[in-house]
């Protein structure tokens, strides 16, 4: 006995092996859906491609000046920088407006849904002449909010070579245009040096995601950078730069900050001030090379969950233990079972952590979520996540988050979620109003003619300690190909739980890179229309003509504080972070929440938007949970019939007509 107790330990490894091998050929068979399913699905769907306005642009370019040391990989470092949000920035009631970062002109433009008409001409933001810049620095998207809380939609703006800036919608302006805007830094302190230039911080910004950190009841920014802080896109520097020390836990990157809201101003020359209060974040995860990030409350308690997708290395998920004034979070991970390689556990990945959104994809009234990796065949094979939540309830949830568990299992795999190409930006969302979400990413890398992917996976092998200077990097240049003909995905469940790709049968898989996916009911009909931001390429709006959809339950939910009085209309200041769950007669949940911008590159409106299938008839049973703005945590159950809804969040839900 003792003897074959021994011989099973010596094999155990060999075993192992073997049970990996076995699942993944299992997993390989798992039976694809046919194409008469798939037409059948992608019947229910019907998007309608339009044109986005966008303003003369000052310049046009398709690759960005680089550092000398970066000379010869221009095209990588060219790779990010297309961006784009829907929201309602004009006050229109709907969320009909646009905004988008253009890195072949380097803007930062606000222009009309296309199926909105042309109600005011687009127009871009700059921080210049009233804060200063330099030449090289250039913007890396924009996230819409109500900074100042006045009632007016602002719009947040991050750079490379820059800190980010807030421009601030003023109550006086009597234009919907680049002048009804105030400029404002992030960033505390005078940032013009004395030629007049930008001074300050050389952020790399490639991310942001707002939410009310420390529950004090007004929201709060995060803040996560790329590279260290260098003049990356300075033609006349020669150095002072690094790329990451490794593939799969690089560390020497661009910090991470939390900026804590602690008052603001309105009127003509409107304020924001915030403090950094980054020591809230664990030491463990302020640094790694970001490229997205998300503030849900997962755990049902109105504090946020950070999660924070870093290239090269470990994702943190980070659950929220703040108070009021004080922001404290703590890393939690996932728990490695004997069949699941280390790479695919929460927490404990060495992927390329390039975009993340959280949705229900269960019905289980407990959010799951998806993130985006590298997963190209032949080319860099590694494994999107499709991370289901195995907690009981919230409570549970809460529990395990406390002793450290995230309690999430990969099951991408199994799914059909695992592989679509180099992906970037994803959303989770129910475009047809069936009852069930589904999931669109954006892919692809740099486009071109000739094919890089050997000399990428050459580096992509070498040893750590060439990584960082980059030197030692293949050429990515104008005219080289990496992923270059990708295209969108749109994945959808069928009826056996697996999801399938209908992007090609719906007209989407357009072969050029994408990077940003927004979301929002631009025209008020209940259907969700998105639009795509394309690096190096024109932006799409797709406009939603689902036949058939099912019922729907759409709320816009603001708190209670005043609209400052002006000539424009203003939205109203978004109820960040407030979340609902919708309770069907057969015991199925719905969950929604204002989300304050999970993402890369792409933003989805602050209307929560539940699809409920064909056959839910009201009135439905809705939970409300919010902050109230002295940060007390509030709650309240509807009766509400499908169909838009409107409610003002203060100590109490109030309906607006």
């Amino acid at each position: 006995m003792t003897a074959t107790f021994g011989w099973l330990r010596k094999q155990l490894a060999g075993i192992v092996a073997l049970v990996l091998i076995l699942g993944l050929f299992l997993v390989a068979r798992l039976p694809s859906v046919s194409a008469a399913e798939q037409d059948q699905l992608a019947s229910k769907f019907h998007f309608t491609p339009m044109t986005i306005a966008l303003p003369a642009a000052k310049k046009s370019q398709s690759i960005r000046t680089v550092n000398k040391e970066y000379e010869h990989i221009a095209a990588w470092i060219s790779s990010v920088g297309a961006a784009i949000a829907i929201n309602d920035i004009s006050g229109s009631g709907k969320a009909n407006d646009l905004c988008l970062v253009d890195p072949r002109s380097d803007q930062v433009v606000i222009t009309p849904a296309p199926d909105s008409g042309p109600r005011y001409a687009p127009f871009a933001l700059d921080p210049a002449p009233a804060l200063p810049t330099w030449d090289y620095m250039a913007p890396m998207g924009c996230v819409p909010g109500d900074y100042n809380e006045d009632g007016r939609t602002d719009v947040l703006a991050y750079y490379w070579g820059r800190s980010p800036v807030l421009f601030l919608q003023k109550a006086n302006a009597t234009k919907f245009d680049a002048s009804a805007f105030q400029p404002t830094e992030l960033v505390p302190g005078n940032h013009r040096g004395p030629d007049g230039k930008y001074n300050g911080p050389l952020w790399n910004t490639d991310s942001v995601t707002i939410g009310d950190f420390d529950g004090d009841g007004h929201v709060d920014v995060f803040v996560g950078n790329y590279f260290p802080d260098s003049k990356v896109l300075d033609p006349n520097a020669d150095g002072g730069i690094t790329l990451n020390q490794s593939m799969s836990h690089a560390t020497n990157s661009g910090a991470k900050y939390i900026f804590r809201w602690t008052g603001a101003t309105s009127g003509a020359n409107p304020s924001a001030t915030f403090v950094d209060a980054s020591q809230g974040i664990p030491e463990s995860a302020r640094l790694g090379w970001t490229l997205a990030s998300s503030a849900t409350d997962v755990n049902g308690d109105n504090l946020p969950e950070l999660y924070i997708a870093n290239d090269f290395g470990h994702d943190h998920f980070l659950y929220n233990k703040s108070t009021p004034g004080h922001i404290e979070l703590a890393e939690v991970t996932g728990v490695r079972g004997i069949a699941d390689p280390k790479s695919k556990v929460l927490g404990h990945d060495s992927f390329k952590g390039m975009g993340v959104d959280f949705g229900d994809l269960n019905h289980d009234g407990l959010y799951d979520l998806f993130v985006s990796n590298i997963t190209t065949s032949w080319g860099i094979e590694e494994s999107n996540f499709q991370f289901m939540n195995e907690a009981k309830d919230n409570a549970d949830l809460t529990k395990q988050f406390k002793d450290g568990v995230a309690p999430f299992h990969d099951d991408s795999a199994e799914k059909g979620t695992a592989w679509s190409g180099w992906g970037w930006d994803v959303k989770i969302q129910d475009f047809n109003n069936s009852g069930e979400n589904q999931i669109a990413q954006a892919t692809g890398f740099v486009k071109g003619q000739i094919n890089r992917w050997p000399n990428l996976q050459e580096i992509a092998t070498a040893h750590d300690g060439l990584l960082s200077n980059p030197f030692w990097w293949p050429n990515a240049r104008a005219g080289d190909d990496i992923g270059g003909d990708q295209t969108l995905h749109f994945f959808v469940k069928s009826p056996d739980g697996r999801y399938t790709d209908l992007a090609p049968k719906l007209g989407l898989a357009v072969p050029v890179p994408t990077r940003g996916i927004a979301v929002g009911d631009t025209d008020g009909d209940g259907l969700p229309e998105f639009a795509v931001a394309r690096q190096w390429e024109e932006p799409i709006f797709y406009h939603n003509d689902s036949p058939d959809p099912g019922k729907y339950l759409q709320l816009k939910l603001t708190t209670d504080a005043p609209v400052a009085p002006g000539p424009l209309p203003a939205a109203g200041n978004p109820a960040i972070g407030a979340q609902v769950t919708v309770t069907t007669s057969d015991g199925k949940k719905y969950l929604g929440r204002v989300d304050g911008s999970s993402g890369e590159a792409g933003r989805r409106s602050f209307d929560i938007q539940i699809g409920l299938g064909q056959n839910v008839s009201g009135p439905l049973d809705v939970h409300l949970q919010w902050r109230d703005r002295t940060g007390q945590l509030r709650t309240q159950d509807l009766k509400l019939q499908p169909g838009c809804h409107m409610y003002q969040l203060g100590s109490t839900a109030k309906e607006e007509m």
